[in-house]
């Protein structure tokens, strides 16, 4: 499939880990989603939306991030974040947030409707699932074996199952190779991995003993979290498998040599 002639308009909400420690995660949004026909913009003023100090109880605090963040999106573009927390917290849980504020509801519906996660944004929005028409690969390399890790909210909040891996899978120069309990979580959870952390640290060794299991030489995830989280295990471990964003591997995949 071809990228649309009427270009989609959409809004790139960074993340603050990705702004903070993974910039080129999020160079690799912007050049995968204009490649793929997207008119896409940054809002350079946007900061937390506010998801840490909700999960901590803070409510009070994470109102004024959520309520800029609300502000700074009523346009009417989508709204894409290559992070289902985040994700999840524009579109499900603002609500709950700002409960006790009538007004907030319409701008909170309408951000909400235009919100998605990076590859629910592409296989749901932009109607792409297969993206070999897109791809650079050398025939005659060998394919590339990845893993990959589901994050809890893009199951759980999202329902994000099947699009990271149709697009992962349609990549002519890779294997998907599914590892054993790749819905569970790696342990990190934000403050969870620093309140718990004999726990986190048992839930990540399961993660990363299943991610070795299958052979693969890169583990793919949607949330740079998670990602950091199970990267910093591997490079302790000494396994050589390279944490991978999703963004990366699409970008890596469909940039022109």
């Amino acid at each position: 499939m071809t990228a649309a002639s009427t270009p989609v308009r959409a809004s790139l909400f960074v993340t603050c880990i990705i702004d903070q420690l993974y910039p080129d995660v999020g160079e690799s949004v912007v050049g995968l989603l204009r490649r793929l026909g997207v008119d896409l913009d940054f809002p350079s003023a946007q900061t937390c939306c506010g998801q840490p100090a909700f999960n901590a109880g803070f409510w009070s605090d994470a109102k004024p991030l959520a309520r800029r963040t609300i502000e700074l999106l009523q346009h009417d573009r989508y709204v894409v974040a290559p992070s289902g927390s985040c994700a999840s917290m524009m579109r499900v849980f603002y609500a709950e947030l700002f409960h006790d504020e009538p007004r907030m509801r319409a701008p909170i519906a309408s951000l909400a409707a235009r919100t998605f996660e990076l590859s629910e944004f592409i296989v749901d929005i932009l109607g792409i699932t297969d993206l070999s028409a897109y791809a650079y690969a050398d025939a005659d390399a060998p394919k590339r074996k990845v893993t990959y890790h589901e994050g809890c909210h893009l199951r759980r909040e999202l329902g994000v199952l099947t699009q990271p891996r149709a697009l992962i899978d349609s990549l002519p120069g890779i294997e998907l190779v599914e590892m054993e309990q790749s819905e569970v979580c790696c342990g990190f959870g934000g403050t969870f991995s620093v309140k718990y952390p004999e726990i986190s640290g048992a839930m990540l060794a399961d993660k990363l003993d299943f991610a070795a299991k299958t052979g693969a030489d890169a583990i793919a995830a949607c949330d740079s979290s998670c990602l950091m989280h199970i990267g910093g295990g591997l490079q302790k471990q000494g396994i050589g498998i390279e944490p991978l964003h999703i963004a990366e591997l699409l970008d890596r995949a469909t940039r022109p040599n």
